[in-house]
This record gives C-alpha cells, sequence and structure tokens, in this order.
C-alpha cells in the first residue's frame, strides 16, 4: 500500500489541532486550512504541550517532524494530501459543504476522514461524487497521546478505504477500532452518555459533587478500566468460576431501580450553575494548559507502564516504538566505520534534571543505555532478533561525568568498538553537549545470552559478522582517553 507522506487538515480546534500535532509529530507535512483569525495561534499553544508529551513517550527516535502549511482555502490544503482530517463543527449542512471543496481538490485516491463524535458516515457521504472515500476516524482527546480510532464506514464506503485506514494509523501509533455496524455515537461515546447522563443526576440531586464523582472514577474502577475494559474486568470479578459466575450473582441486580439512564434531567440555568460552579472550586486554580499537561503527563505515565506488560494501550505504544526504532536504526552500508558512530540525539527532558536544573546522574546511564541499543540495532540485533532467543545484556560499566547539561539542551553521543570476540563486545560511549562539550564517557561490556537459557551464548553469524566490520574499522582509530580506567586509577603517561 502506498506510503502517506501529505496530509491536509481542515478545521484547527481541540481535535483537529490534536491531529496536526500527531501527524506532524510522526513525519507527515500537514496543511491546515481554519478561517478563524485566531486558528494559528490556538494551534501553536496545543502543539507545545503536545511536543511537551510526546517527546516523553517513548525512547525510541522521533522521525524528523512533518512541515505544517496553513492554506487559504480547502481546495489548496487538500490539493496533494492522502490522508485529509476534517473537523469542523458538528452540523451535517456544514460538513457536506466542506467535502463539496474537498472533492473539488483532493487527489482522487485521498481518504477523507470525518472526526465527528456520532453523526453516521452515510448521512455524511450522502452529497458527496465519490463516497466510498470517506470514513469515520473519531479519536479521543488528547489526539496526540491517546491511540484509540474508532474507523465507521458508511453504504458507500469501499474496503479499499477502510483498509487504508487500518494500515496508516499504526503508523502514527494509533489503535483502530473498526465498527461493525453503524450506529449513532459509535461505541465509545455511547458508553460515555450513559455514565454522562447518570452523573449528571447525582449531582442534580444532591448526592454527589463533581469532584465526588470523579474521584470514584480515578481512584476507583477508571484504574481498572485503563488498562481492562469492561467485561474483562467483570470477568475477574467473578472469580474462578469466571463472567459466568459473575453474570448469575449481579444479573438479576439489572433489574433494580439504581438507574436513571432512560430519563434526563431538565437541562436548565440552574443545572448548569450548579455543575458549573462545583467545577470551577474542583480545578479552577489550574489554567486549561495547566491541566492538560497534567493530564498528558499522566498519560505517559500509565501508557509506559502498561508497556512493560505489553498490554492494553501499551501493546499499541510499544508496537509504536518498535516501527520507530527500525525506521531510526541507520543500516550497515550506510555507516561510516572510518570514525565513532553517532548513536545517540535529543534534547534533555525536563524530568531528567535534579534540583540544580541539571541532567542528574542515572541519565547519564540512561543515555550510555540507549546508545548500545542504537548501535545493537544497527548490527541485527533489534527486536525481531531477540523475539527469536538472542540479545546482548551489560555485564559491567564505568561512566565517567566530566561536565553538566540543562533541561532542553541538546545532546549527541558516538560509539566506538573496543572489542568484538566471540561472546563479548565491549563498547566506548563519549557524550557531547550540541555545542561540541564533552559531558562524560562510558564503556560498556556486554556479553550475548541465550534467552531461553539466559546463559551466555556464541552470536549469530550475521551479527558476529557487521561486529567484526567494526572491530576491525575501528582498531585503527585511537584508543579513546578514559577507556579501560578504574576510579582512582591515574591517567597514563
Amino acid at each position: 500500500m502506498e506510503t502517506i507522506t501529505k496530509a491536509a487538515c481542515i478545521g484547527g480546534g481541540v481535535i483537529g489541532a490534536g491531529w496536526i500535532a500527531r501527524l506532524a509529530y510522526n513525519g507527515i507535512d500537514v496543511a491546515v486550512y481554519d478561517p478563524a483569525p485566531d486558528a494559528r495561534a490556538k494551534i501553536d499553544a496545543v502543539l507545545e504541550n503536545a511536543w511537551h508529551a510526546f517527546s516523553r513517550l517513548t525512547m525510541a527516535p522521533a522521525p524528523k517532524a512533518g512541515a505544517i502549511t496553513y492554506a487559504d482555502s480547502v481546495a489548496e490544503a487538500v490539493s496533494d494530501a492522502g490522508w485529509i482530517v476534517e473537523s469542523v463543527p458538528e452540523r451535517l449542512d456544514i460538513k457536506q459543504a466542506v467535502y463539496a471543496e474537498m472533492e473539488a481538490g483532493a487527489p482522487a485516491d485521498a481518504v477523507i476522514a470525518s472526526s465527528t463524535s456520532g453523526i453516521l458516515p452515510t448521512n455524511l457521504q450522502a452529497k458527496m461524487e465519490n463516497p466510498e472515500r470517506l470514513i469515520v476516524a473519531h479519536p479521543f482527546n488528547p489526539v496526540y497521546l491517546l491511540p484509540l480510532v474508532e474507523i465507521v464506514g458508511g453504504e458507500k464506503t469501499s474496503g479499499e478505504t477502510i483498509a487504508k485506514a487500518e494500515a496508516f494509523l499504526p503508523e502514527l501509533g494509533m489503535k483502530p477500532l473498526t465498527i461493525r455496524k453503524e450506529i449513532d455515537a459509535f461505541i465509545a461515546d455511547r458508553l460515555l452518555e450513559s455514565v454522562w447522563r447518570e452523573a449528571l443526576w447525582l449531582v442534580r440531586d444532591g448526592v454527589a459533587t463533581t469532584e465526588e464523582i470523579d474521584d470514584a472514577i480515578r481512584y476507583g474502577f477508571g484504574l481498572r478500566w485503563a488498562q481492562m475494559g469492561l467485561f474483562e474486568t467483570y470477568r475477574i470479578a467473578g472469580g474462578e468460576a469466571g463472567m459466568r459466575h459473575f453474570l448469575d450473582q449481579f444479573g438479576p441486580t439489572l433489574s433494580w431501580p439504581w438507574t436513571r439512564l432512560m430519563d434526563v434531567p431538565e437541562y436548565n440555568d440552574e443545572l448548569v450553575d450548579l455543575i458549573a460552579g462545583q467545577s470551577d472550586e474542583q480545578s479552577g486554580r489550574h489554567s486549561i494548559r495547566e491541566l492538560e499537561r497534567i493530564r498528558d503527563d499522566n498519560l505517559v505515565a500509565i501508557m509506559q507502564a502498561l508497556k512493560v506488560n505489553d498490554w492494553g494501550a501499551g501493546e499499541t505504544l510499544g508496537a509504536y516504538e518498535k516501527r520507530l526504532f527500525d525506521a531510526g536504526a541507520q543500516k550497515p552500508s550506510e555507516i561510516d566505520r572510518t570514525k565513532p558512530v553517532p548513536t545517540l540525539d535529543r534534547t534533555v527532558p525536563a524530568d531528567w534534571t535534579d534540583y540544580n536544573n541539571h541532567m542528574n546522574e542515572a541519565r547519564y546511564l540512561q543515555c550510555f543505555a540507549d546508545a548500545s541499543d542504537a548501535f545493537l540495532r544497527m548490527v541485527g540485533v533489534d527486536a525481531d532478533y531477540v523475539a527469536k532467543g538472542g540479545s546482548y545484556f551489560t555485564v559491567e560499566t564505568h561512566i565517567r561525568h566530566l561536565a553538566e547539561v540543562a533541561a532542553l539542551q541538546p545532546i549527541r553521543c558516538e560509539t566506538q568498538v573496543l572489542e568484538a570476540k566471540g561472546k563479548k563486545l565491549r563498547l566506548f560511549h563519549t557524550l557531547y553537549h550540541g555545542d561540541g562539550t564533552l559531558l562524560a564517557t562510558g564503556e560498556h561490556m556486554l556479553l550475548h545470552v541465550d534467552m531461553a537459557t539466559r546463559s551466555a551464548s556464541e552470536p549469530a553469524e550475521a551479527i558476529a559478522a557487521e561486529l567484526a566490520k567494526f572491530a576491525d574499522a575501528h582498531a585503527s582509530l585511537s584508543m579513546p582517553e578514559g577507556a579501560g580506567r578504574a576510579i582512582g586509577q591515574p591517567r597514563k603517561g
């Protein structure tokens, strides 16, 4: 399937700006059209927060960011786009008018993806000349972090368009969920709507405040839902007998008059004032941008924790990281072996620093560990190789801390092979500031390990051959200052 390298986003509100960030930070060029006079300022604010989160989401090397340009019309924005996002107001007439402009200027094979949270795609595509290329791709805020996208086809949507979406979205680190049947509000929003309506009654009737309802979710079942969802959570609640026992035990309560879900409270100024006032009291001390940062920091931490166990959203993040690592790894044929190899190029995240705003000691080790991983991927020790049972384990490390570096400053690392014989691999890393200042050196001794037996073993022939090429080439380089030294050992000479 042809790779999509250019996209268009029509509408730059909260969802549209989130799409712009998700696409651009994954290397896709994005053309934007939004007629609002303050559109750029609002989009820039979202992009700033998005990069703060996205740059910390994974240690994999991010692709070079795509260019973001602003067009003067819908037709100009979509003129060479392969993926077109529509995030205009939730009115059918407005959306249909925008599609007419899109079709007049877009390439014939471009996918048109609506961000609507509930309008049926059959209705959206009713007046289109080429309705087969329209889908709903309903994301969740913040779009640049949350992986889920509900994919919904209309009566005239082609299978090829669905397949394109299912292939493209994982490249952005997203999880496409294709809905089996068209239904108003799709799946997630129907579930959310039921909780929302019940919450309105609880506030309206004085049973709970907005903060108490939020506490019930975030300290209780919300944590379970974040990694298991609804049915798997209840399966566990049934004990060893599983879901059947849970249904036998709790099924009869469904007839009890607990819920008022089928009855909506009167939406009036009194209810609005009550809820808005409680919400202000709950969260008013923070600006919206501050709340976005807090939310995003928590989401990054949760998804990284889930990734450790290859579970839920963490499984999607892990697969996305693998794509980034594989895409960022240099091919042996592209590497200049006559000098130390570049293995790290990034900025120092704010949360890597101590009270002096300098990178703390543990992060120097992380830089060298990441450099070792990058080098190993160059020679073929990638995720596939590890999955087949081979890997390298670090057995000894020697670090020299030579200078400080502050948050948000650029750093880079170069790696030299000191030894590559049989099971042993000795690497020497040199860490620099972006201005060339020497920050630290790290020497790693690694052993090749059979993951099945957890014992040292010979690497695969192809890996050994690539390592030998590096070792032979680097043997002509000078021994780096500090190599082989122990703490307190004087410099040679």
